[in-house]
């Protein structure tokens, strides 16, 4: 058994206790709070007084695909630029356990991130979670974690437009996602009349259709890259269009159709926030974003959208609540909504009994950039100890 004692301890979905303690065994939270009885022969860590959080999560990443250390740029293994529609690829057969990214952010106090395609193509195929720690993919990726990419507005349209091949146009965009949704949609239907017993034959194996059976059956979510207004509400047209399970990455515009937003009951990963407006749909981001967001009651998570850079995310979101998030608001956007987004908030995102105990402490205000994590938990083993 292990206890960490002496510290801020933030749960995030209960109370914040001034001087809290965490209790753990088997990798799992068994006791958190105020007034806890530390057994005489655990293994005892001591806060401090610092912060105790946690395992931060970043949702929207490419970390390891999108590699910290590269000698050849444009080479990189996130974006399968050869067609716009590739649902067939997965991030698990590009993901290097020993890129220099995954501890560096495990450091900074993450435990888990998400990981996959980029947004050249309209389909880029499914990412995945996993955890900041092993060195096999089999290990370190939540099973059942995986998500489809889709992407619209001017990446796809820039990527393959420039070659002369569609998607050329934002309207070709949405036609090709229309049109690949439409047959695996038939696809599916067809799969499905054989396991009923209602047809002998099944449809010719197609690798990329058979990819999208879960994403037209709602079994498999998707994220979907938008960041102006109109991609948005694009995307949100033809999700519902397709009964598809979704989140919108970015969400860059998100303010201009807060209503829009609520009534659909859209979480949004939004971020980053302090990149430069080098192309048309960035040209409106706001640093109170994620602040009218979260005044809308939209669900709100927050990400770096790279490699490396996410262990600046912590720092960044000190600027985001500089611009109106309230405190409490931006330890939900990296903690518990971020692991509903991953629909992994049943082992992770807070500090409550029966959890994954995947736990960071900090040596001040996690949101300050003067501060430090000292330490990371995954699974209940120190991966990273300063204390």
């Amino acid at each position: 058994m292990k206890a960490i004692v002496n510290g801020r301890l933030v749960t995030v979905t209960g109370d914040t206790y001034e001087n809290g303690a965490v209790l753990i065994e088997d990798g799992k939270i068994i006791a958190a709070g105020s007034g806890i009885e530390v057994p005489a022969d655990c293994q005892t860590i001591d806060a401090k007084g610092g912060w105790i959080t946690p395992g931060f999560i970043d949702c929207h990443s490419h970390i390891s695909l999108m590699e910290m250390y590269s000698s050849m740029p444009g080479m990189q293994d996130f974006n399968e630029m050869s067609d716009p529609v590739t649902p067939q690829v997965r991030a698990e057969d590009a993901f290097n356990p020993f890129d220099a990214a995954i501890a560096e952010v495990m450091r900074a106090g993450f435990t888990t991130c998400y990981t996959g395609p980029g947004s050249a193509n309209v389909i880029g195929g499914t990412g995945m979670s996993f955890k900041l720690r092993g060195h096999t993919v089999e290990e370190m990726m939540i099973a059942g974690s995986e998500q489809m990419k889709f992407a619209l507005g001017e990446n796809p349209k820039r990527v393959y437009g420039t070659k002369e091949k569609p998607p050329i146009t934002r309207m070709g965009t949405a036609a090709l996602m229309r049109d690949t949704l439409t047959l695996a949609r038939e696809y599916s239907d067809g799969l499905r009349a054989c396991e009923k017993g209602e047809k002998t034959e099944k449809p010719k194996l197609d690798p990329k259709l058979q990819a999208l059976v879960p994403v037209v059956r709602g079994e498999m979510r998707c994220k979907i890259h938008a960041h102006r207004a109109d991609d948005i509400a694009t995307a949100i047209r033809i999700a519902g269009e397709f009964g598809l399970d979704y989140t919108i990455e970015h969400a860059t515009e998100g303010c201009k159709i807060l209503d829009i937003l609520k009534r659909e009951k859209v979480t949004c990963i939004v971020g980053p926030l302090l990149m430069t407006p080098d192309k048309r749909e960035l040209w409106d981001i706001r640093l109170d974003t994620p602040a009218k967001l979260h005044e809308a009651g939209i669900e709100l998570c927050l990400t770096e959208d790279a490699a490396s850079e996410t262990i600046y995310l912590p720092d960044h979101i000190g600027i985001m609540i500089k611009h109106g998030l309230p405190e409490q608001a931006a330890f939900e956007a990296i903690t518990i909504n971020p692991a509903r987004a991953l629909k992994l908030d049943g082992r992770l995102g807070s500090i409550e009994p029966g959890k994954d105990a995947d736990i960071a402490v900090f040596d001040g205000h996690p949101f300050s950039n003067m501060t430090s994590c000292v330490l990371t938990m995954i699974d209940g083993e120190v991966h990273h100890n300063c204390l």
